[in-house]
């Protein structure tokens, strides 16, 4: 089937772009091969130019390329604007950090003179998808690339567009043909590209059911993956919360990328002494939020970005709410062209919903109300996910001890869950494992080479 670009706000056909059959993928992979050899020679000063000629790229032609976001994704468009600052940043602070990230380690030993070194592998075939087109593959692009990697890019079928102009973006800045190239490959091709010799390592963002597939394949072919999987975040409000901070940042975190993101705060747990006051507040800011054209910067709420999805979250609304739970406000589809979901809440969610077990992965917003402080932990890790959580409480150092009990793999007190280049990002459970940015993400995928010397 051909990758077809559709415009979720309009449902309009943009483009479509042939699939690749399995000769021209073997090719693909044969090339950025050999063009990796040659890059993991150039110095750390030549790749660093060439990530910066890209971040000068990106924010040159921040409008641009913010524009394919958004009328292929349905992202709004100052957030897509947004992402692409992000990713020149991101590429900033590698071409900055990465000699210094891949040193040399000394280490003393019965040797004369012994070290770690870290070389690159070679290939990192990157499984990327569709709700953060060009963020989620510079997260993965710069550390790899300055670590003297290729990338193969296997992107979401639903982004073509996105694909395509990131890879020219990459080649008019400098990077030597091969070095990072965009597979156009179905789904099921995925399997062939993990298994073939040019393929070192694997990184995929995706789903829980996508992450077992990748790691099953790359465990057969002993290759090293990182998954970063889904989420439920949970957000902690207790008693003491700066009520009108959490409920701005729980407003924001949900409905950000019209909720379509893993690090979304998904399940707003609540103490009893506050959870009346919060809900009502709440009710009053979601029913606020403006849902139209996401190319209008007056605009809150997008559309979602397929309809496939759009009708997923729906389905998950109506079995929660006869299984108990509370419609607040939304919990519908809007009426109107394109793939939209009014913004919604949930009260009164309870095991006995799907919402309490399932990721929601658009504009809803689920509350449950715990007995106390205790009952909120247990609630927030009564879950086989374990991306991001926050907790909302004026005594922070309560609320660091609590952190400590969270199952996650970040934390965040009085503060958005969010990925920043210098701070590793990653899950525990079922949202992966392996970390992506700071150091700990350059040196997933690097050979760290004990050197011992008599």
């Amino acid at each position: 089937m051909p990758h077809t670009s559709l415009n979720p706000a309009t449902n309009k056909l943009l483009q479509t772009h042939a699939s690749w059959d399995s000769h021209r993928l073997k090719q693909a992979l044969e090339k950025t091969h050999h063009a990796q050899q040659a890059w993991a020679q150039t110095p750390f000063a030549r790749r660093g130019e060439v990530l910066r000629n890209v971040a000068a790229d990106l924010r040159t032609r921040r409008d641009q390329y913010a524009a394919i976001i958004t009328q292929e994704m349905g992202k709004l468009l100052r957030e897509a604007r947004a992402e692409v600052e992000k990713c020149a940043g991101v590429c900033e602070y590698y071409a900055q950090h990465a000699e210094e990230f891949m040193r040399t380690e000394p280490v003393a030993s019965d040797a004369g003179k012994s070290y770690v070194a870290h070389y690159p592998l070679g290939v990192l075939l990157a499984i990327m998808p569709w709700n953060f087109p060009f963020w989620q593959v510079f997260r993965a692009a710069a550390p790899a690339l300055m670590a003297g990697n290729a990338l193969a890019l296997k992107h979401a079928p639903n982004v073509p567009q996105c694909a395509l102009a990131i890879e020219a973006m990459f080649r008019e800045c400098g990077l030597p043909d091969g070095v990072f190239t965009s597979l156009m490959i179905e789904v099921e091709q995925a399997a062939e590209a993990i298994a073939s010799p040019h393929v070192h390592a694997v990184t995929l963002t995706g789903s829980e059911a996508a992450g077992r597939k990748v790691a099953a394949l790359a465990g057969q072919h002993l290759k090293k993956c990182v998954l970063e999987l889904g989420g439920s975040d949970p957000f902690i409000v207790l008693h003491d919360a700066d009520m009108e901070l959490a409920v701005d940042m729980a407003v924001a975190s949900r409905f950000l990328n019209c909720g379509q993101s893993c690090i979304a705060a998904k399940r707003f747990i609540v103490v009893p002494q506050i959870a009346d006051e919060f809900l009502s507040k709440f009710k009053t800011k979601v029913e606020a939020l403006r849902l139209g054209d996401p190319m209008d910067d007056a605009t809150q709420i997008g559309p979602m970005a397929r309809a496939d999805l759009r009708d997923t979250l729906h389905r998950q609304v109506a079995d929660s709410i006869v299984q108990g739970a509370v419609a607040v406000t939304g919990c519908q589809p809007a009426e109107r062209e394109g793939f939209f979901y009014q913004p919604s809440i949930m009260d009164r969610v309870t095991e006995k919903t799907c919402a309490w077990r399932e990721e929601l992965f658009g504009p809803v917003a689920i509350v449950i109300r715990a007995t106390g402080e205790e009952d909120a932990l247990r609630i927030a890790n009564e879950t086989r996910f374990g991306l991001g959580s926050s907790i909302w409480s004026r005594d922070t150092a309560r609320a660091e001890q609590l952190a400590a009990h969270i199952q996650a793999g970040c934390t965040f007190i009085n503060g958005m869950v969010k990925s920043d280049p210098r701070l590793p990002f990653g899950g525990i459970k079922a949202s992966g494992y392996g970390r992506e940015l700071s150091r700990l993400g350059i040196l997933e995928f690097v050979n760290a080479k004990t050197v011992w010397v008599r």
